[in-house]
């Protein structure tokens, strides 16, 4: 049975995953911080190896440590990829310490590897929440949204081009319809003006002969 929580440097605390193990006084890389406790189960007997919980802690092919009674205040502490603390396995004593590996500051959860084993039953499908994978995590949506907004200014961009490439395309369009109309009409009138020219012309000429054939009636 461990000694008061209160005269030890850890506590139970709320974590991401639901409840944790939190140091509340520094401890030194390399110190014991807890025994990871409970009844030994037999392999070789049946309703003990039947035992399935989360909790069990394999010493060795035959022994089993089954850590889900409230005592073992260890099975509090989460798994973690890249941990502060691992499990220190003591199997002809058949007994489990949680040691640190680094230096652990107060207000810092203790976290240990699992491992392998345990990360495919119940972390690989659920997804693990450690520190490492959310760091993860986040970059990854981190480039992924850098990404969708790389391809919206480049798809914008793009775009834009092809506006302006139409935009110019029309003006040159009107622009040649405008001077097209320009010079047809400029045609037009000087073939009006000659036309009107070579009337006039005609009018007075013929004036004269009129004049004179009222002379000669005179």
């Amino acid at each position: 049975m461990p000694a008061s929580l209160s005269q030890k440097p850890y506590r139970v605390g709320r974590s991401r995953t639901g409840l944790g193990l939190f140091a509340t006084k520094p401890i030194k890389k390399g110190t014991k911080i807890i025994r990871y406790f409970g009844p030994l189960l037999d392999s070789k007997k049946k309703d003990e190896d039947a035992i399935e919980n989360k909790y069990l802690f394999e010493l060795t092919n035959r022994w089993t440590i089954d850590g889900s009674i409230r005592e073992n205040v260890a099975r509090y502490i989460n798994h973690a990829c890249r941990p502060n603390a691992e499990s220190d396995v003591k199997p002809r004593k058949r007994k489990v310490f949680i040691r640190a590996i680094k230096d652990i500051e107060p207000g810092d959860e203790i976290n240990y590897d699992y491992g392998t084993d345990y990360f495919k039953a119940y972390l690989k499908p659920i997804g693990c929440k450690c520190d490492a994978c959310e760091k993860k995590r986040k970059k990854k949506r981190a480039e992924a949204r850098a990404e969708r907004l790389r391809l919206k200014e480049r798809a914008e961009r793009k775009a834009k081009r092809e506006a302006e490439k139409l935009a110019e395309q029309r003006a040159k369009a009107r622009a040649k319809k405008t001077n097209g109309a320009k010079a047809n009409g400029k045609l037009n009138g000087t073939q009006l003006n000659g036309h009107s020219l070579v009337k006039a012309a005609g009018r007075k000429a013929a004036a004269p002969k009129r004049v004179a054939a009222r002379v000669l009636q005179a």
